[in-house]
């Protein structure tokens, strides 16, 4: 597992630049008969088609992985680059490199598991996806470009695991993620007749101590508790420092628990905030947790874990809004990803191949 995830670290694919490791992973892919597979751009779909077991049609699981990471570190001396870089640390090797924690180590155990089990190592059939631009804005998405293009070949799965890191534990669904401007206008004026103004930038006085009052909830679902969130993460305005602002905004980020629909949400920061007109930027459901399958209690059995709440947002929103129940589950620390010194050890990788195989090998 860690030679294979450090191929993959040394291969550049931030996003929207996958192309070279979409066709590395391609090119290893389809040297495998029993695997069906279609390439849309930078994104792979990887299918088996093992036919009836006894009469009846084999449920079919679904992992899946994004192939692009976040730029590379500035700072000069950062492991968390390419190429990459093993370290011997408190008696494990380490492996560093852009993506070692966000996702390529998650890709390698898929690669392996896609290379490996066939009709006589599974019970299952078996979904693969490999996409593109994961870490841009969701628009780019190629997890949701594959829905749209190729949904037949995803939505009959009847179960998901997102191979994200989660420091080998399950962690259920994940809290639903939005964001919007509040946006004021003003009267400019010179600073030194201010009375003769109005100035934008106060005129968002009261939306910022609706949020510095705002008490965040935790809800619990399918026996998680998921804690919401929100907060001002940006304010502009003013165009230099002897004019009274004639326009403002407020940058405001919601995260909110998967007991509430997408347009409940919404419905709450209109609410809290409907003084104001909003402009939404980004709209992401949340994901409920997908743990009351039968599959999912086996995969909890695997891992020999409790299983624990998704804090952010991710891909498992997407699956679960077209029907699949599904988890997040990978090799790494999420509070490493993006760091300048990304890393993961090798036990993980081996330790979340190992599980997730056992899991998926038939008794």
């Amino acid at each position: 597992m860690p030679e294979l995830t450090r191929v993959l670290l040394d291969i550049y694919s931030v996003s929207g630049e996958e192309k070279t490791l979409a066709d590395a992973i391609y090119r290893a892919l389809e040297t495998h008969p029993h695997l069906h597979l279609v390439r849309d751009g930078d994104a792979i779909i990887a299918r088996t088609d093992f036919g009836p077991q006894n009469g009846q049609q084999r449920t079919r699981i679904l992992l899946a992985g994004h192939l692009d990471t976040v730029p590379l570190p500035t700072v000069a001396g950062s492991l968390g680059t390419v190429p990459s870089r093993v370290v011997e640390e408190d008696g494990d090797w380490v492996l560093y490199g852009r993506g070692a924690t966000d996702m390529k180590g998650g890709v390698a155990v898929q690669l392996k598991l896609a290379a490996e089990l066939t009709a006589h190592e599974t019970d299952y059939d078996l979904t693969y996806i490999f996409y593109d631009n994961e870490e841009v804005a969701s628009e780019k998405s190629g997890l949701a470009r594959l829905i749209r293009n190729h949904g037949e070949l995803i939505t009959d799965a009847d179960f998901g695991v997102l191979l994200e890191p989660t420091d080998g534990t399950i962690e259920g669904g994940c809290n639903g993620t939005m964001r919007f401007y509040l946006r004021t206008t003003g009267l400019a004026a010179h600073s030194g007749r201010a009375w003769k103004g109005e100035n934008a930038i106060h005129h968002l006085a009261d939306a910022l101590t609706t949020l510095a009052h705002f008490t965040p909830q935790t809800y619990r679902v399918q026996g998680l508790d998921y804690r919401e969130g929100l907060n001002a993460v940006q304010v502009s305005g003013g165009v230099a420092g002897n004019v009274i602002p004639d326009a403002a905004a407020l940058h405001v980020n919601y995260r909110f628990a998967p007991n509430k629909t997408l347009d409940e949400a919404v419905a709450h920061v209109q609410e809290l905030f409907q003084e104001y007109e909003l402009d939404f930027v980004d709209l992401s459901p949340a994901a409920r947790p997908g743990l009351d399958t039968p599959l999912a209690a086996s995969l909890i059995a695997a891992v020999g874990q409790e299983p624990k709440p998704k804090y952010g947002w991710t891909d498992v929103a997407r699956l679960s809004e077209i029907g699949i129940p599904a988890v997040n589950f990978g090799p790494g620390d999420a509070l490493l990803a993006h760091t300048d010194n990304e890393h993961v050890r090798f036990s993980e990788l081996n330790r979340c191949y190992s599980e997730l195989r056992s899991w998926l090998m038939s008794d």
